[in-house]
C-alpha cells in the first residue's frame, strides 16, 4: 500500500512505539497528546519490568475466591471501590466470566503471543538505534512464599511450555543464586518461577528517547493538544476535533489506554476496556548488594520490585475506582511493606517517591490490536499492566494493520471484534 498519512492518539509507550513502526514503514505520521512531552501518564513510573515470560491474565480460576480473602488482608492486593457506573459492574462481570481454565489458557495464550512477538521486536530496535533505558536483561523471578503458590505454577509452566517461552523453577538456594541479596530473607520464600528471558527498563526514558528518534525519522508530534471528539462523514472517521482546530488523515490510529473508551462510546463503539489504578514508589538505592539484580514479583501481594539503574522501583496493588487519581497513602505502605520486607537494607525508603497511574485493563487480560467497523479506524489499547511489555510488538503489529500489510503473527483475535 502507498505511503499515507496517519494520526496517532497518544503519546504514551504504545503510542510511541507505534508511530516509530508507521513512520518506518514511509507513512507521514503525526502524534497528539494533551500532555507537555511523550510518556507522561501511565508511562511515567511503572513497575519497569518488560515481562515477555511472565504475561498472564488477571482472570484466573480460584481468583474470585482470593478476592474475598484479599479483602480482609492489610496490605491487599486488590481493592474496589464500588461506584454507580454500570461501566465498572459489567466489566467485573466479564472479568468474573473469565475465571475459568479454558478462558485462562485461551487468554494467556494469546497475551505470551503478542509478548514473545514484543520481545523480538525490543531487540531489534536497540540493536538497530542503540536506544539506553536503564535496561537489564537479567529475567524475572516470580517469588512464591507458600507452597500452595509454588504448585499453582504448573499452571503457567505448562502454557508457557505450549509457546516455547523458557522458564525454571527453582529452590531456595536458586532463587539466591539468581538474586543474592534474598538470601538475607531466605527463610520468608519457599522457591519461584525464573524466566529468564524477561528484561527491565524505565519506560518513561524509553517513551521520551523513542520519541526523539520519531522526530528524526519524519514524525510530528503535537503536545498540549486535548482531543475532544472524532468526526465521522459518509460512514467514516473524517477528522480529529482537537483544541487546536481539526485534524485530518488517510487513516487514525488510537492508543489512548484508559481514555479509548470514552471517545469510541459516541461513534456506537463498546470496549471493555477499564481504567484499574495502579501505584508505583521510586527509591534510591542504599546498598546495591542489598538491592535486587532485576525483578522480583512478590506472588503474595502482586507486586514487581525492579532494579532501575541506582533506583529501585516497586509498583503494583490493582483498585477499581473509575478514573480516580487520588493517592491513597495505605497503597504506599503495601509497597513498602513488601520491598523491605525482602530488601530490608536495599533502599532509602524515607525517600520514596509515590505515584499513580490508570492501567487500560479488559476482563480477558488481551490488549485491543486491529480495525474497527470504521475502514480509517485502528485500535491499540487495553494492555492493563503490559503496556511496557507489549508495546514494539502491539506497535509493529498495529502499524502492519493500518498500512495494509500481513504482520507476522496471528492477529484476528485480537481485534475488538471477539467481544462482539
Amino acid at each position: 500500500m502507498a505511503a499515507m498519512k496517519v494520526l496517532v492518539l497518544g503519546a504514551g509507550v504504545v503510542g510511541v512505539t507505534s508511530a516509530w513502526y508507521l513512520a518506518r514503514a514511509g507513512h507521514e505520521v503525526t502524534v497528539i497528546d494533551r500532555q507537555p512531552a511523550a510518556g507522561l501518564e501511565t508511562s511515567f513510573a511503572n513497575a519497569g519490568q518488560v515481562s515477555f515470560g511472565y504475561s498472564s491474565p488477571w482472570a484466573a480460576p480460584g481468583v474470585p475466591l482470593k478476592a474475598v480473602k484479599w479483602m480482609f488482608m492489610q496490605h491487599s492486593p486488590l481493592v474496589v471501590r464500588p461506584r454507580m457506573d454500570p461501566l465498572q459492574w459489567s466489566w467485573l462481570w466479564q472479568m468474573l466470566k473469565n475465571c475459568t481454565e479454558a478462558a485462562y489458557e485461551r487468554n494467556k495464550g494469546r497475551m505470551v503471543r503478542v509478548s514473545d512477538y514484543s520481545r523480538t521486536a525490543l531487540a531489534d530496535l536497540r540493536a538497530e538505534t542503540g536506544i539506553e533505558y536503564d535496561q537489564r536483561e537479567r529475567g524475572t523471578l516470580q517469588l512464591f512464599r507458600t507452597q500452595q503458590q509454588m504448585d499453582h505454577a504448573a499452571d503457567d509452566m505448562r502454557v508457557l511450555a505450549k509457546y516455547g517461552v523458557p522458564f525454571q523453577l527453582l529452590n531456595p538456594a536458586e532463587c539466591v543464586a539468581a538474586e543474592p541479596a534474598l538470601d538475607r530473607v531466605r527463610q520468608k520464600f519457599v522457591g519461584g518461577l525464573r524466566t529468564p528471558e524477561d528484561e527491565t527498563g524505565d519506560a518513561h526514558i524509553f517513551t521520551q528517547r523513542l520519541a526523539a528518534l520519531c522526530v528524526e525519522k519524519g514524525v510530528t508530534f503535537r503536545y498540549g493538544t486535548a482531543i475532544k471528539r472524532l468526526l465521522v462523514e459518509g460512514g467514516d472517521i473524517a477528522g480529529v476535533e482537537t483544541s487546536e482546530g481539526v485534524l485530518t488523515a488517510d487513516r487514525y490510529l488510537m492508543a489512548l489506554g484508559s481514555f479509548s473508551p470514552k471517545l469510541l462510546a459516541p461513534l456506537g463503539l463498546k470496549i471493555p476496556v477499564y481504567p484499574v489504578k495502579g501505584y508505583s514508589i521510586t527509591v534510591p538505592i542504599a546498598d546495591a548488594e542489598a538491592a535486587p539484580a532485576s525483578t522480583v514479583m512478590d506472588e503474595t501481594y502482586k507486586i514487581a520490585i525492579t532494579r532501575l539503574g541506582d533506583r529501585i522501583r516497586v509498583g503494583g496493588t490493582a483498585e477499581i475506582a473509575g478514573y480516580d487519581t487520588r493517592l491513597h497513602e495505605e497503597r504506599k505502605q503495601t509497597l513498602l511493606h513488601s520491598v523491605r520486607d525482602l530488601y530490608p537494607d536495599g533502599g532509602q525508603y524515607e525517600q520514596a517517591k509515590f505515584w499513580t497511574g490508570m492501567r487500560p485493563m479488559t476482563p480477558d487480560g488481551t490488549p485491543i490490536i486491529g480495525p474497527t467497523t470504521y475502514g480509517k479506524l485502528f485500535l491499540n489499547t487495553g494492555h492493563g499492566t503490559l503496556g511496557w511489555t507489549m508495546s514494539c510488538g502491539s506497535g509493529k503489529l498495529a502499524a502492519d494493520l493500518v498500512g495494509g500489510q500481513r504482520p507476522n503473527i496471528d492477529y484476528a483475535d485480537l481485534a475488538m471484534s471477539r467481544y462482539a
